[in-house]
């Protein structure tokens, strides 16, 4: 009996020891254990602030623009930059409405460093975005007062008036205000660039409501009544007006017809004198411009003496007071509205929807 007391008290103390082992050993392993997770935790909050502090991409000697043309200037502008700077530059063009299109589908992976649009409110709502950034370029001061951003946003390197450019050999008489055109004798025989399309059509329809207030749809309605066609952007509106097909086109922009004009065709350009608008194009750099230094040289070249005669070659108005247009209207010579552009720019939508509810 006593041999099989001592026997359990063996086993017994045994056991009390495997169980103090154990739980020494389970002890240090939860502590191990913890220490990884603390290095973990730390190991990954140092790669997200890492991760937050890296740049997007590195500048290259690359520039990428956007721009509402003129197809010709603009492009001669591109190649007249690489050619004083050696930098690559590669050129996305198109209408205002499409470059903005094109803007918005890449937010989330912009590529663009500079953008030119044929429109100043567009350029104010990209700003109340926080799409662009700020940046002073050389000859800012020469610009007319109100081409350049408050906050030296954008800039106003050129600029072209909407007029009524009309075939001189189906229009003996030219007509002297918008109004005209809603008489039986032009019934479908006018067009008017689509503002869907069109910065510069949508901007003259914001400034004519900006002028004239909610009556000035009536002039609409009796343009639509009159069978004018809504007619795709300036260039496709033109055509037809060239060609004979059409003998008027309203609110189109002016370059188009001086150039028409210079080249032969049957085309002359007035300023109704009611008033029009002056389209300013404002260029621009990217919040999120990976080349920033690259497009801060591109903007200065474009209000260089260079690019300013090219501007005013290409029948536009330059940006900057102490250059003149040639063989054209030059700014103090045009009729214009009073104008808000803040108010057309916030107004703009629904001015647009209202406009094509009339058309459409």
């Amino acid at each position: 009996m006593m041999k099989h007391y001592k026997m359990v008290s063996v086993v017994l103390l045994i056991s009390i020891f495997v169980v103090m082992v154990s739980a020494c050993n389970f002890s240090g392993n939860t502590e191990s254990a913890t220490g990884k997770t603390e290095a973990s935790t730390e190991n990954v909050e140092n790669t997200e602030e890492a991760a937050e502090n890296q740049p997007k991409e590195e500048a290259t000697n690359k520039l990428v623009v956007y721009s509402a043309g003129p197809g010709g200037l603009a492009e001669k502008i591109l190649q007249g930059f690489i050619a004083k700077t050696g930098i690559e530059a590669e050129m996305f063009q198109a209408t205002t409405g499409k470059v903005l299109a094109r803007l918005e589908a890449e937010k989330s992976n912009p590529v663009v460093d500079v953008v030119v649009l044929a429109s100043w409110p567009s350029a104010i709502g990209l700003k109340e975005q926080g799409m662009t950034q700020a940046y002073n370029p050389t000859n800012a001061d020469k610009l007319y007062e109100d081409w350049k951003d408050a906050d030296n946003h954008f800039f106003g390197y050129s600029a072209s008036a909407l007029g009524v450019t009309y075939n001189t050999l189906e229009v003996k008489e030219p007509p002297t205000d918008w109004s005209d055109f809603t008489a039986p004798e032009w019934k479908g025989k006018v067009n008017i660039p689509d503002p869907s399309l069109s910065g510069s059509a949508l901007d003259f329809i914001s400034g004519y409501i900006y002028k004239n207030g909610d009556s000035g749809w009536e002039l609409f309605e009796a343009l639509k009544q009159n069978e004018v066609a809504v007619a795709g952007a300036n260039k496709e509106a033109l055509a037809p007006v060239i060609s004979g097909a059409k003998s008027a086109v309203l609110a189109g922009v002016d370059y188009m017809a001086y150039s028409a004009k210079a080249k032969g065709e049957p085309v002359d350009i007035i300023y109704p004198k009611s008033g029009t608008v002056i389209n300013v194009r404002p260029a621009m750099i990217m919040k999120d411009a990976i080349n920033v230094k690259n497009a801060q040289l591109f903007i200065d070249y474009l209000l260089s003496d260079e690019v300013q005669d090219m501007v005013a070659d290409a029948y536009i108005l330059p940006g900057r007071k102490d250059v003149k247009a040639k063989d054209r209207a030059n700014v103090d010579e045009i009729p214009v509205f009073p104008s808000d552009f803040d108010w057309m720019m916030s107004h703009s939508e629904e001015l647009l929807k209202r406009f094509e509810g009339i058309f459409k």
